[in-house]
């Protein structure tokens, strides 16, 4: 399997997704535009390979996943998922936010349009999400008579709370981006030309830090995810008495972002 940092991501591309690689970070485009970027099951397995490449290969420091304007992903290219008379086609039920929930490289969504059922799914699986002005929000599964199966009913509930998750899963309406960012569904809300290179500065950010913190850390907040405070304060306590701080390395680092000498605290 080719690690997309030797080919630059090219070897990961399949129809309906573009991939690059840039100094430490995998961009991933759906790129479906007559389609409003809908998830084929080739796209969707294109998915779950990049996430693995990425993981198994150390120079890959973050996942950029985005789409081609003016959507996101208008969700499961159902058309295809569905099959008609013939029944659903092998790999129908195909799953890639289950693989991005899991990876141990930070995947940060960043959304330029239209996301829904799906869609959405795969974006609160990544590590955090990024809108454009322009973004938008829905779930339709209800609306059309699908049950969510990529963990929508967990994840929605916890980014923006039980009332608003039921709103927007039994009325299919959806929610703009200024709605996400104040139910905490998003983290920023940008102008949609400067979507791409906020991700791309965050992306950087990631890239510059420590590699073992920051896969301590994801680990740390995956597992205190949803668990009672004083276990959650155990995990943290836990992973203190494992982790080996390099002091050298600390000042070094410390020195490199504040511009001071590493006499200077923090």
């Amino acid at each position: 399997m080719t690690a997309p940092s030797a080919d630059g991501g090219a070897s990961l591309a399949v129809d309906g997704l573009r991939a690059d690689w840039t100094d430490g970070v995998l961009e991933l485009v759906l790129d479906r535009a007559a389609t409003r970027n809908a998830l084929t099951i080739a796209m969707r397995r294109g998915l779950i390979r990049a996430m693995r490449v990425a993981d198994a290969d150390p120079q890959t420091r973050v996942v950029v996943l985005t789409g081609v304007d003016p959507a996101f992903s208008g969700g499961v290219d159902l058309t295809e998922s569905l099959g008609g008379d013939a029944g659903s086609p092998a790999g129908a039920r195909t799953d890639p936010a289950a693989v991005v929930r899991v990876t141990r490289t930070p995947v940060i969504a960043a959304v330029n349009g239209l996301c829904y059922t799906g869609a959405l799914e795969l974006a609160l699986s990544c590590s955090f999400v990024l809108a454009s002005e322009r973004a938008r929000f829905a779930d339709t599964h209800a609306a059309v008579g699908l049950l969510p199966g990529w963990g929508l009913s967990a994840l929605l509930p916890r980014a923006v709370g039980v009332r608003m998750a039921r709103q927007m899963m039994l009325t299919g309406e959806p929610i703009g981006a200024d709605v996400a960012l104040r139910a905490g569904l998003v983290t920023e809300v940008l102008q949609h030309e400067r979507l791409l290179p906020r991700a791309r500065e965050l992306a950087a950010a990631i890239v510059a830090a420590h590699p073992g913190a920051v896969a301590a850390t994801l680990e740390l907040l995956a597992d205190g995810d949803g668990v009672p405070l004083a276990h959650a304060l155990g995990l943290e306590s836990q992973a203190g008495l494992r982790w080996r701080t390099d002091p050298a390395e600390v000042a070094r680092r410390f020195a490199a972002r504040t511009g001071r000498g590493a006499g200077h605290r923090p």
